[in-house]
């Protein structure tokens, strides 16, 4: 895997983040995700602001990973690169924006979770895509199956990953890495409870050792 991919992978975890308020909460995030052990980030433009919460991020914790998700356009794509994005990640796939990302140079998770879609994602030589929703679209059991056909994807599920199926999902040498929220919930961003934050990050940075070594 590319360096991005790899620090990633060693990470485990991407923390899957909405913001409503990004002036006031996108700095003490990053610092809690960076203190709880998952300095990673993706920053969904299911909110507006999406941009402005990146740039804040790489700001306030220049060694994290911080990308965009939920990107449905090439505008958005665009945006997020402007306000120095590492990755992009959409829902499902999207030969425009897998073209613009190709232009921008920036590396794109697209969502897959048919044999279709895998196929369609084949020629632009992703070694990772992201499998959204997860548990919803058949889990780690038809990651498994759709392995077997398309062999040279790793996969980063999303959407139902929680502390409970962490370990079975990172077990599995398919998945580079997941995609959560369970730590970042928006209640207990908007009431700036930090520490809860911080210790949920630290009991999935546990999980991850534990995995992975």
């Amino acid at each position: 895997m590319n360096q991005l991919n790899e620090a990633i992978s060693k990470i485990g975890v991407v923390p899957v983040i909405k913001l409503s308020n990004p002036e006031r909460d996108a700095a003490p995030l990053a610092k809690a995700l960076c203190e709880g052990g998952l300095p990673v980030a993706e920053v969904t433009f299911r909110a507006a602001g999406a941009d402005k919460a990146i740039r804040i991020m790489k700001e306030t914790c220049p060694e994290m990973i911080v990308g965009a998700g939920t990107v449905l356009t090439e505008e958005q794509a665009q945006a997020a690169v402007d306000a120095g994005a590492q990755f992009i990640v959409s829902p499902g796939f999207s030969k425009t924006l897998a073209d613009k990302c190709v232009e921008l140079n920036i590396q794109y998770f697209p969502g897959v979770t048919t044999a279709t879609e895998y196929q369609m994602a084949l020629p632009y030589g992703y070694e990772v895509v992201k499998f959204f929703p997860a548990e919803e679209s058949g889990g780690l059991k038809k990651i498994k199956s759709l392995s077997a056909p398309f062999p040279m994807f790793k996969v980063m599920p999303t959407g139902g990953v929680n502390l409970k199926n962490l370990e079975e999902y990172l077990s599995c040498p398919v998945i580079a890495a997941c995609g959560g929220t369970y730590m970042v919930k928006a209640d207990d961003i908007e009431s700036g409870n930090w520490e809860k934050i911080i210790d949920l990050c630290k009991q999935t940075r546990e999980i991850v050792d534990r995995v992975r070594g």
